[in-house]
């Protein structure tokens, strides 16, 4: 029996730590919707500050209604303007959901890009897989062979109503908000993750005449992060990464899902290209693909920026 013990009393006990750890990220941390909080110095001087509201890769299915009210919620922040990086469906059936989720929210300016499970519906996938595309360096459709026999989602029907609503759509193109007396010029891509970006449709940097400039990609692919810098572009909004997912405590996530080191996966930082240097944030997003819901030491969340004048 002592035999017993020694022999499988460890594998016992991981197997319960992991069951334990797979059911707080699967009941409880995928719904701990949280809302990060920063300020970015990219005003010109003398403009008063703008509260920026991004959400991303919500990954709406049917019956999610905790996200649903979460999100309604944030209305209450009051926002200047809206910004969604895309992914907001993971169900073709969740358009109206994610419609009724965003309903207060397009009552304020904003805009969008859409991101890849905006128009393909997800299929059951090997978490590992994750982990090889980063080992080859490939990701999405960038250097893997097309996708055969993929859902179409009923993308148009979310450009319809955001349309409806005042919002600008980017995908590769250009747009304006107007607020009171201030004029925002944003420049966005089509998803790089699924090689729809075209950035010659949109290269030239920021546009004259605006209070402000800002660029907008559903995935923080390099070439796009070089691009947006190279132009100089005061600060570049992205989504995609869900911020790794499933990170380890203590020392952060695992994969990026796209070329972008881990140590960026979400949150503020900076990316130097041509002799520019441009802010960068990446929000972790509120949602999972439907097949993988769970998070671990990476809650979802919805990002509130703060813009200010630049320092001297």
């Amino acid at each position: 029996m002592d035999g017993m013990r020694a022999r499988y009393g460890v594998p016992l006990g991981i197997t319960a730590v992991g069951a334990a750890g797979l059911a707080y990220a699967a009941c409880f941390e995928v719904r701990s919707f949280r809302l990060r909080r920063i300020t970015v110095p990219v005003l010109p001087r003398g403009m008063r500050p703008l509260r920026v509201l991004q959400v991303s890769d919500i990954h709406m299915v049917s019956g999610q209604r905790k996200k649903q009210r979460w999100l309604q919620s944030l209305a209450g922040l009051r926002p200047d303007f809206v910004v969604n990086t895309g992914d907001n469906l993971s169900d073709p059936e969740g358009v109206p959901e994610v419609l009724d989720a965003l309903g207060p929210l397009m009552e304020f300016p904003g805009a969008y890009v859409f991101g890849s499970n905006d128009y393909y519906g997800p299929k059951p996938r090997n978490p590992a897989r994750y982990l090889l595309e980063k080992a080859s360096g490939k990701h999405g459709l960038n250097g893997n062979p097309p996708v055969v026999g993929a859902i179409h989602n009923p993308w148009t029907e979310l450009r319809d109503a955001f349309d409806a609503a005042g919002w600008v759509g980017l995908s590769n193109t250009r747009g304006r908000l107007k607020l009171e007396d201030i004029e925002i010029a944003l420049t966005g891509l089509d998803d790089p993750h699924i090689k729809r970006d075209r950035y010659a449709e949109v290269a030239g940097g920021p546009e004259s005449g605006a209070d402000l400039s800002l660029a907008v990609v559903h995935a923080p692919y390099l070439r796009v992060l070089d691009a947006f810098a190279a132009d100089r572009y005061p600060l570049i909004l992205a989504g995609h990464t869900h911020g790794g997912q499933l990170c380890i405590p203590f020392y952060g996530a695992l994969v990026t899902n796209c070329d972008l080191d881990a140590r960026r996966v979400k949150g503020l930082s900076e990316h130097q290209a041509g002799g520019h240097t441009s802010y960068l944030h990446v929000s972790a997003g509120c949602g999972t693909n439907r097949y993988t819901p769970v998070r671990f030491a990476c809650p979802p969340e919805a990002t509130l920026l703060t813009l200010t004048p630049q320092t001297p």
